[in-house]
């Protein structure tokens, strides 16, 4: 999956300390990171590259996270000048790319982007934000309220039924390869009570037998995604919700799409159940 970058090691804890000309600089604008393509896939400019397009590029930076021995820091202002062989991508492009710990890096980055540009102001006086100096931690002057970083907790939901499982196509979304059902867990519910909601609410399902797979941090939607397997409890004609799924149905396990990507847990837990990896209840219960 994505974040699966070994050898390669991420540290996120914090540290306020400034960048060498070798840091990586992160830049991004709305949808599109800065970068450029290799013979080996995409590299991040270092910030010796930059140098003449913010003079105060080395002050006006926030640290992000270090992988290996290497600095990775946003940068907020570049002029407008030619930036030679570095061009603004969409981040679509980190669901495949190639070196992969590279892809992991700018979507991470992308995410806490978003959350430094969407929190600049304080919810509850409207002050501007200050970032505190010894953790990622922004705080107002005014009223002391304090923003951290959070993440929304999401299922992933793999709905089997003997020898066939529940596939689906989002509506009004630009990715429009198969995936499972899925939500984000609400305010006062447990991850499995989400999954039994979610898959009534797109498909009038019931499923019993909720069991958890593995986790994932998704930076695409600021999410940590859960996946669940789960059974069919009953009748299985599908009752589509198509303001939120294009389309749904069942695939027997050997008309199951072969899934050339393995960036996502979606896309893990599709080709554990076709190559016949997920137990059946009874044996997993036997295991206990």
């Amino acid at each position: 999956m994505i974040q699966d970058i070994q050898p390669h090691h991420y540290d996120n804890q914090y540290r306020a300390v400034p960048p060498d000309p070798e840091s990586y600089a992160l830049y991004y604008e709305d949808h599109a990171a800065l970068m450029r393509r290799t013979a080996d896939g995409i590299a991040f400019p270092r910030f010796r590259e930059l140098e003449r397009l913010n003079e105060e590029i080395y002050e006006d930076c926030i640290y992000l996270f270090t992988i290996d021995e290497d600095r990775y820091y946003l940068v907020q202002e570049l002029s407008r000048e030619p930036l030679s062989v570095f061009t603004m991508e969409n981040t679509e492009i980190f669901r495949e790319a190639a070196p992969r710990y590279q892809a992991f890096a700018g979507i991470t980055g992308y995410q806490l982007y978003n959350w430094y540009r969407n929190h600049k102001y304080c919810g509850r006086c409207g002050s501007m934000m200050k970032r505190d100096g010894k953790e990622r931690m922004l705080y107002c002057e005014k009223c002391r309220n304090m923003e951290f970083p959070k993440i929304c907790p999401a299922v992933i939901i793999g709905v089997t039924d003997g020898n066939r499982i529940l596939m689906s196509k989002y509506a009004g979304r630009a990715y429009k390869k198969y995936a499972l059902l899925a939500g984000f867990t609400e305010i006062g519910e447990t991850a499995e009570e989400t999954v039994k909601r979610e898959v009534m609410e797109e498909v009038g399902l019931k499923v019993k037998n909720i069991r958890y797979y593995k986790s994932q941090p998704w930076s695409f939607s600021d999410t940590l995604l859960m996946g669940f397997y789960c059974e069919l409890d009953g009748d299985g004609t599908i009752t589509l919700d198509r303001n939120e799924l294009a389309f749904a149905e069942w695939f027997e396990r050997e008309d199951i799409p072969e899934v050339t990507s393995n960036e996502s847990l979606t896309n893990e837990m599709i080709m554990r159940f076709k190559n016949g990896e997920v137990q059946e209840v009874t044996d997993y219960e036997s295991r206990i």
